[in-house]
């Protein structure tokens, strides 16, 4: 029993970098041969399953593009994590394993596809810099990661700002850090003297609403209106105009 747990606090800790450590790495890390490894824990499968890893690290990203998809057919509410592990060819178990339930796939869904990430590196990297630059940087990262995936701006948008209680830890990620983020950068330019002086939840919604509105109408305008600028110079004139409205009278 002490050499079994050693061994699986050995490959637990080899596993906090996001890697799946060998039979060979945790036989290393636990002070045991390879084959004693084997003997009390199993395979590399067994071994994967025993410390709660998914043996397939393609699992998780083939999980969360299943889930987006039945997401936006049936709402999360109506989402059945049976049918999303079938879809993802893995088992519950696996899927339970990656994701206890839908709050916490939820969550993850909003931290990997909705543009959360490259609103939080602009601002981390660009925060001291003034409006006229962080704006539009901030429009054109938002639309080139929500580029071509309009049905993906749909659902998250919607589940978003919906009411359903399981998308309460998502829609903290995004309204909380993200619209956080934003709100704390609008506040100290208005502090500044730079901006406008307003509510700055409004100050955001101003800015945000006409690009999501662009990026979900873009190709059917560009269906019946022609050609459209190319989306860093649309998003960017959005920014301008957001820009012109905040700008502080002389």
């Amino acid at each position: 029993m002490a050499t079994r747990a050693r061994i699986l606090t050995a490959a637990r800790r080899l596993s906090r970098t996001g890697e799946r450590p060998t039979l060979a790495e945790v036989a290393q890390a636990a002070g045991v041969s390879r084959a004693t490894v084997h003997r009390v824990v199993g395979s590399r499968a067994d071994l994967l399953t025993a410390i709660d890893a998914d043996p397939d690290p393609a699992t998780r990203d083939r999980v969360l593009q299943a889930a987006l998809e039945l997401v936006g057919h049936n709402g999360l509410s109506g989402l059945s994590m049976d049918e999303l592990a079938a879809q993802a060819g893995t088992s519950r178990a696996n899927l339970y394993r990656l994701f206890p339930g839908k709050a916490a796939l939820f969550r993850e869904l909003v931290a990997a596809y909705s543009p959360l990430q490259p609103v939080l590196e602009v601002l981390e990297e660009r925060g001291e810099e003034p409006p006229e630059a962080v704006m539009p940087e901030l429009a054109r990262r938002a639309a080139r990661h929500l580029d071509g995936r309009i049905g993906l701006v749909r659902t998250l948008f919607l589940e978003i700002t919906g009411s359903e209680p399981e998308a309460e830890s998502g829609r903290e990620l995004a309204l909380g850090r993200g619209f956080g983020a934003a709100a704390a950068y609008i506040v100290a330019q208005m502090q500044a003297g730079r901006l406008r002086p307003m509510d700055p939840a409004l100050a955001i919604q101003m800015f945000v609403g006409p690009v999501m509105v662009h990026l979900m109408t873009r190709p059917v305008a560009e269906r019946f209106l022609g050609e459209l600028p190319p989306l860093d110079v649309a998003v960017t004139q959005l920014a301008e105009g957001w820009l012109r409205a905040m700008k502080t009278e002389a």
